[in-house]
């Protein structure tokens, strides 16, 4: 193989290796958690953002909130995690 193409390679592979899926791509996941939190609560037939945690919260804004959550923490995983 000739010096150039093994440099080459060499720098391509580490291009590779520090990828990062970056900021935008955890904004998009975010805002693809947020649609889905205001569908889940229209079809419970709230308005996200409307309704406080309490004692009388109904169970299916409790579930709505938690998948949320988890959605979340999966783009904040994502925005750090080294893309393919």
């Amino acid at each position: 193989m000739k010096p150039t193409r093994l440099i080459f390679l060499f720098v391509f592979v580490s291009i590779l290796i520090n990828a990062e899926a970056g900021p935008i791509s955890g904004a998009i996941c975010a805002s693809c958690c947020a649609a889905g939190a205001v569908a889940c609560y229209a079809a419970a037939g709230f308005v996200f953002g409307t309704v406080t945690a309490g004692a009388g919260t109904p169970a299916v804004i409790i579930g709505c909130n938690t998948a949320f959550g988890k959605c979340m923490a999966a783009c904040a995983v994502a925005g750090v995690a080294p893309a393919p």
